[in-house]
């Protein structure tokens, strides 16, 4: 049995209990994941018997990718109920993932279903990483700290922030990154990822993550025109996309040498980092470990300003990454679940002062017995001089 075919029947095993007579799959990365293709059209999987991969475009890059046997052209709306005779009943549909007018379309063409929401369903099924997975995300990893650790050859007082994005950028594109990671979230837009320097790193933003950046224009933040300066602190914190999967990665560079506070807080989100590490365990409370991440930086004195500027601080200390990068689990207050061996985790304790700048760490773990196996280990934790 395939991997993806081996992905559909523990979601057939999971619908059935549910007693769902099926799910329609209709976002892209959902159908990636079970059929092993992104292209435009939608799955029907039962509970029970043989998928259909209903494809508008491309129907030959489907059947050439695809792990699902009966691929086929995707039908006018009048016949899709003729072309699905298996879709009645209760279906299984990412509600959160799936427009309303799409809803609203496959209600009208299967008037034997009910749809009903089915989301968590598949995001819970894909927390945990197989090895072939596990694999994937170690290369993408790999090439990524390939990158990074070409940052003090490029760094120099003067150049933009953008200046700095654009070498990272460069480098992760020829090292083979797909692009831009996709993300589950209404409304949210990450682009590869952003540098940014001094109290650029501190500019608020709507995106929910410790550091925004001030971008280009009100259209975004990312990074800006704002230069880097001698003992800034340079804030890199970019994702690596490898054949759909996302790792995530931040490390401190500067030119010159910190300032003292700046680098004692560096010190202490490390420390967040290892202790939130090794207890990377199967069993352990995600919302623990938020607190505990969220104690240890009131104890240093640093409680206003972690994960974010006062007043604009993202509720998490880590959050899962795969097909996107917005993943379950969340390390985050009242995230009950706990942790499950091989989830892949982002853990990126970080700290932002206003009119100063921003430091902190990001790497991607892996959870396991012994705690987490760090992905992005290809570069010391220690601050980039440049």
């Amino acid at each position: 049995m395939t991997e993806h075919q081996t992905r559909i029947a523990r979601y057939q095993q999971a619908l059935a209990e549910r007693g769902l007579a099926g799910a329609l799959l209709l976002n892209a990365v959902d159908l990636y994941y079970l059929a092993g293709t992104a292209q435009n059209g939608a799955l029907f999987v039962p509970a029970s018997g043989a998928p259909v991969l209903l494809v508008r475009k491309s129907l030959a890059r489907a059947r050439a990718e695809s792990g699902v046997a009966d691929a086929r052209p995707f039908p006018s709306s009048r016949e899709l109920a003729l072309a699905l005779p298996g879709a009645a009943g209760k279906l299984g549909v990412a509600f959160e993932a799936v427009p309303q007018g799409t809803l609203d379309f496959w209600r009208r063409s299967l008037p034997a279903a009910e749809l009903v929401d089915a989301g968590p369903i598949l995001r819970e099924q894909r927390q945990v990483k197989s090895p072939s997975e596990l694999a994937l995300l170690r290369e993408g990893a790999a090439r990524m700290c390939r990158v990074f650790a070409e940052i003090p050859c490029f760094l120099r007082a003067g150049m933009r922030e953008l200046d700095v994005s654009a070498e990272v950028e460069y480098r992760l594109r020829k090292a083979g990154n797909e692009g831009s990671p996709r993300l589950r979230a209404f409304n949210a837009h990450f682009f590869v990822g952003l540098a940014v320097a001094g109290d650029g790193a501190a500019a608020p933003g709507a995106f929910d993550g410790p550091v925004v950046g001030a971008g280009l224009s009100p259209a975004s933040g990312g990074a800006s025109e704002r230069l880097v300066r001698e003992g800034d602190p340079v804030l890199v914190d970019f994702t690596a996309v490898h054949r759909g999967y996302v790792v995530d990665m931040t490390r401190i560079a500067v030119v010159g040498e910190l300032a003292p506070d700046l680098a004692r807080a560096f010190d202490v989100a490390r420390a967040i980092q290892d202790e939130v590490a090794r207890n990377l365990r199967p069993g352990v409370p995600c919302a623990e470990l938020w607190e505990h991440a969220r104690a240890m930086s009131e104890q240093a004195g640093l409680g206003e300003v972690f994960m974010g500027p006062p007043g604009d601080q993202a509720r998490f200390v880590g959050h899962g990454v795969g097909l996107e990068l917005d993943e379950l689990p969340v390390l985050a207050p009242g995230f009950k679940a706990t942790l499950r061996e091989g989830m892949t985790i982002a853990v990126e304790p970080k700290f932002v002062f206003p009119g100063r700048g921003a430091v902190g760490i990001e790497n991607t773990f892996v959870v396991t017995p012994k705690g987490g196996e760090k992905l992005t280990d290809g570069v010391p934790d220690e601050i980039l001089r440049a």
